[in-house]
């Protein structure tokens, strides 16, 4: 064991639950300051590249993209090579695209570095799951999955919010190298902080995964799993795409700053998520899952009133239902998959991740069809088929949770 390994067992051993709560909290953050943070930008890299809003919107879709592509790699990668040896490194290699995109002088730039950054994502995503379950096992998972979630909810607010702060008093480069730096800083603390894996077991061979990935792949009900994250993160990534859109034009007609602020709707994600276990526990899968599609058709009908108040409360109110069946999918994956979770997590995010990217592409020609009307209209229909893969997944009342190892 080396100086760093044995510092770092060191940490766990004295006090693992501090720093689990601190390590896998900023893990978290950091990687999704990156995720969504051009989304406020979008209205103004319009005006700035003259081009439509579904070029723009590549900068958001090219990320999520890329972070589906590799995540099942990424996940075969960890079992192999060991999970903080690959989450650590990760928050590293985001950092570099980061910076890097604030050199881009041209829209194409801009969605190459975005994509790169988008591959380094599930080296966190995906690997700090099993991480936990693994590490964390005598009764602090818990706690710890709820730290790194905290973490997450709060990454996702602040690239947005920073994003669009800097961008409109200062210009987007400097949005890029706040975060980078920020993200830079996280690295070094998470590398510091994130107590050693010491409970690791390799797996036996890459082909040993391989055919358990097939396995989940030929079960409908782990499918209809997938089909909860895809249509969750498409109605997300749709909606908070192009309501960019839709109130930076008249009558709102809303800057970069006031967009950002939009975002604090995140905020709920604190609150929402670990009450959506407790109804889980409660009320199981399905009755969860109804409830979830009715705040997410309830709120998405509120922001066609032309009042901004009454959109703010409509877009919290369509983050609940998403944020539930995110809960919702997470649970499920553990419980329907029963062993071999890890390859169970990386394909739950491949395609939540494939609904991400789709949600950027298909809502932007319904945009550009009709506008916001023909946006929402779709994105009710994709929260019912939500519902639908929900009810499929469940054949009872839900298990307690199950962490993914």
């Amino acid at each position: 064991m080396s100086a760093s390994e044995a510092a770092d067992a060191a940490i766990s051993q004295a006090s693992p639950t501090r720093a689990a709560i601190v390590g896998c909290m900023l893990a978290g953050m950091c990687t999704f300051l990156n995720v969504y943070d051009t989304q406020p930008l979008l209205p103004y890299l319009q005006r700035l590249y003259k081009t439509s809003a579904i070029a723009v919107s590549l900068t958001v879709s090219a990320t999520i993209l890329a972070v589906a592509l590799a995540a099942p790699f990424v996940g075969l990668l960890a079992e192999s090579v060991g999970r903080k040896k690959v989450i650590v490194p990760s928050l590293f290699a985001i950092t570099v695209p980061t910076l890097l995109a604030a050199t881009s002088q041209n829209l194409r730039q801009l969605i190459f570095w975005r994509f790169m950054q988008g591959l380094f994502v599930p080296g966190v995503i995906v690997v700090i799951i099993a991480y936990i379950g693994e590490e964390f096992a005598g009764g602090n998972v818990g706690k710890v999955m709820s730290s790194y979630i905290s973490g997450t909810v709060l990454g996702g607010f602040l690239g947005r919010y920073v994003s669009g702060l800097i961008a409109h008093h200062h210009d987007w480069r400097r949005a890029f190298v706040t975060i980078g730096i920020i993200n830079l800083a996280g690295a070094f603390f998470v590398r510091a902080t994130l107590p050693a894996a010491t409970h690791f077991v390799r797996a036996p061979n890459i082909r040993h995964s391989f055919f358990e990935t097939i396995r989940h792949l030929r079960n409908p009900r782990m499918l209809a799993v997938f089909g909860i994250g895809f249509s969750a993160l498409f109605t997300i990534v749709g909606a908070f795409t192009y309501v960019n859109f839709y109130l930076a034009r008249p009558p709102f007609g809303l800057n970069s700053e006031q967009l950002g602020a939009i975002f604090f709707v995140y905020i709920l994600g604190f609150f929402i998520t670990p009450l959506s276990g407790r109804v889980l526990d409660r009320y199981g899968t399905r009755a969860t899952a109804v409830l979830a599609c009715c705040f997410s058709v309830v709120g998405l009908a509120s922001t066609m009133v032309l009042k901004l108040p009454v959109i703010i409360v409509g877009l919290a109110l369509f983050s609940t239902g998403v944020f539930i069946f995110q809960a919702i999918g997470t649970v499920q994956t553990g419980v329907v998959a029963g062993r071999s979770r890890s390859s169970a997590a990386g394909l739950y995010v491949t395609f939540y991740y494939i609904g991400g990217t789709l949600g950027a592409t298909v809502t932007g020609w319904m945009w550009a069809a009709d506008g916001w009307r023909a946006s929402v209209l779709l994105l009710m229909g994709v929260s019912g088929l939500a519902l639908t893969f929900a009810w499929a997944s469940s054949q009872q009342r839900s298990a307690p949770f199950i962490p993914l190892d």
